[in-house]
């Protein structure tokens, strides 16, 4: 509005205009405070839904969840032993870790089951692990069978051979057919405290290579000595004697005809496995034992 001029001024006089700026606060003073309800509410169903799982849950199952969102953890448990530190690691004698006692019920085991099949050898073919166990085993037998009558027919047919008889036992074992060649106090299969052959075992032996050679199972063959001990045990022993007349068996079946990748193990145990336990000194705990293994690697497993 217009105020008088002053007096004895002819001057206009000032002209005062107010202006009022009203902002708008957008309906309650803007959406802000939609986005921090927002969190809340969110915070607070986190909160529930954690109490909810604190009751429907045991301390197993809670644990597991725990791990769930600690995949480093896990890691490091499926690499350890059942000892995750010093101080907040699982013990080794843990309830899910390795059984180390009868009472302990954990799911790890540190040997293989006894009916577990697999591995990198799994095959499917007429020779392959996966064959029919049932059907090895009859082959097996028939094979077995049937050399054991051939050896047996032969030495009756042959005069000095037949001598031999009781000094020749044919044993199935866990581990296949185990043929003993025996001695006692009028026969000796090899020259005293020597792995020479004597004429006889030789032919033996020979006949058992012809009937065994065409067979495809691996072998194994121990020496035992008696517990006669040697004068001066450095220079020659049980041990040695024991092992020298496995070796010298290996041998001549070799040249009667037996390949040499089918040896699996040739070993000597002096008179640690006597067949007369009573008598260690007995002359009838000198054998070699010639045993036909089912399967490559079966024995002592």
């Amino acid at each position: 509005m217009a105020g008088r001029a002053p007096h004895g001024q002819n001057l206009q006089p000032k002209i005062i205009v107010k202006k009022i700026y009203v902002e708008g606060h957008g309906g309650h003073h803007g959406g802000a405070w939609k986005v921090a309800y927002a969190d809340f509410v969110t915070a607070m169903m986190a909160f529930f839904l954690l109490l909810w799982l604190l009751g429907a849950t045991t301390e197993k199952q809670r644990k597991a969840l725990a791990d769930y969102f600690a995949p480093t953890l896990i890691d490091f448990k499926q690499n350890s032993a059942g000892s995750n530190g010093v101080l907040k690691g699982d013990a080794l004698s843990g309830k899910d870790n390795y059984p180390q006692k009868a009472t302990q019920t954990g799911t790890r085991s540190m040997t293989v089951p006894v009916e577990a099949t697999g591995g990198l050898q799994v095959g499917t073919g007429d020779k392959g692990t996966l064959k029919d166990k049932r059907a090895i085993a009859l082959e097996d037998q028939r094979n077995f069978a049937k050399m054991r009558d051939t050896v047996t027919e032969k030495m009756r047919s042959n005069t000095r051979l037949a001598k031999l008889a009781n000094h020749v036992r044919f044993t199935a074992t866990r581990d296949g057919m185990r043929i003993d060649l025996l001695d006692d106090a009028d026969y000796s299969m090899f020259d005293v405290g020597t792995t020479q052959l004597v004429s006889a075992a030789d032919n033996l032996i020979g006949l058992i290579a012809e009937s065994i050679r065409d067979l495809e199972n691996p072998i194994m063959i121990r020496g035992h000595t008696d517990s006669l001990p040697y004068g001066d045990p450095l220079a020659m022993n049980n041990w040695m004697l024991s092992s020298g007349r496995a070796e010298a068996t290996r041998r001549r079946l070799q040249a009667g005809g037996v390949p040499e990748p089918r040896f699996a193990r040739i070993e000597g145990v002096a008179d640690r496995e006597p067949m007369i336990a009573k008598d260690p000194a007995d002359p009838r705990n000198r054998r070699v034992a010639i045993t036909l293994l089912y399967r490559a690697g079966a024995f002592g497993q």
